[in-house]
């Protein structure tokens, strides 16, 4: 996937408490989204924000992460033409903060 001439876009989206431990410690480092939704690019921050569906609330917490891959149905990658549905992406992610 190539990124392009538009400058990085930050999209702010929801993470699960969970989803959002697991990207903050480390040990996640990507994210599946709907690709439908936003026009999600190389090169693009998420900033994660901590949503608590339970109380259908956000903690407050956010992470900045940037998009370093995306694979997608239109962009496959082994088998991911058969195995993501049409309208769906996973987002290769590193925090922001660990780009130096």
């Amino acid at each position: 996937m190539e990124t392009d001439d538009r400058h990085s876009t930050l999209h702010k989206v929801k993470s699960w408490p969970h989803l959002f431990e697991a990207t903050l410690s480390g040990a996640k480092t990507h994210d599946m989204r709907r690709s439908t939704d936003r026009d999600y690019r190389v090169g693009d921050v998420l900033c994660l924000q901590e949503f608590e569906p339970s109380t259908d609330s956000y903690t407050g917490r956010e992470l900045n992460v940037r998009i370093t891959y995306i694979t997608s149905s239109e962009f496959p990658c082994a088998l991911s033409g058969d195995g993501l549905s049409d309208g769906y992406c996973i987002l290769s992610i590193k925090p922001v903060a660990s780009e130096n």
